[in-house]
């Protein structure tokens, strides 16, 4: 079934730090009139990159997550500077984080976080043929690398310290395109 879009009567946009949440009144084609908000990313996007050691390795990162103050095993990931395009940041975001660069780099879809109510997105980078380089980051410590093997995502996805969404969604993403390459 496809409907049309809400109709917007009215935005007004509040600061809220990086994000600009918006408060819109809509109505929908039904006749009903309803306010939602949504927070407005001001950035450029971010990417989420997988980066495979070889065939069956991808590569993990262990750093602290403040939001639920723990470390976190999970994929590299940041944001997209301005000026980057996906694959550009992807390749600083593996040397930063993983201390890797990679001479394949491969766009495969983009992820978000919480459609209904937040307009991030993020790239999902699949980083191949790997070798050592390190650029200095702006992480506080450096991150502890973990390879892991494809075949063990079923291990993985039950890792109390392996809650991130996205990490786990493109794990299974990358696991199925990287199988449909074969």
């Amino acid at each position: 079934m496809t409907r049309p879009l809400p109709l917007i009567h009215k935005i007004v946009e509040e600061h809220i730090g990086p994000f600009r949440q918006e408060h819109l009144d809509l109505e929908f084609s039904n006749g009903e009139r309803r306010h939602f908000q949504r927070l407005v990313s001001g950035g450029h996007g971010a990417v989420v990159v997988v980066p495979m050691l070889d065939d069956e390795t991808v590569l993990l990162v262990r750093e602290y997550a403040a939001g639920l103050h723990r470390y976190e095993l999970g994929l590299v990931k940041g944001r997209i500077d301005a000026g980057e395009n996906p694959l550009q940041a992807a390749d600083r975001e593996l040397k930063e984080e993983a201390g890797y660069g990679a001479r394949q780099l491969d766009v495969l879809r983009s992820l978000t976080l919480a459609p209904t109510y937040m307009s991030h997105q993020s790239w999902l980078v699949v980083a191949r043929d790997l070798y050592p380089e390190r650029l200095p980051g702006d992480e506080p410590e450096e991150l502890e690398v973990v390879p892991w093997k494809l075949a063990d995502l079923d291990k993985l996805m039950l890792r109390d310290d392996f809650s991130e969404g996205r990490s786990l969604a493109a794990l299974f993403i990358v696991r199925e395109w990287l199988g449909s390459q074969r």
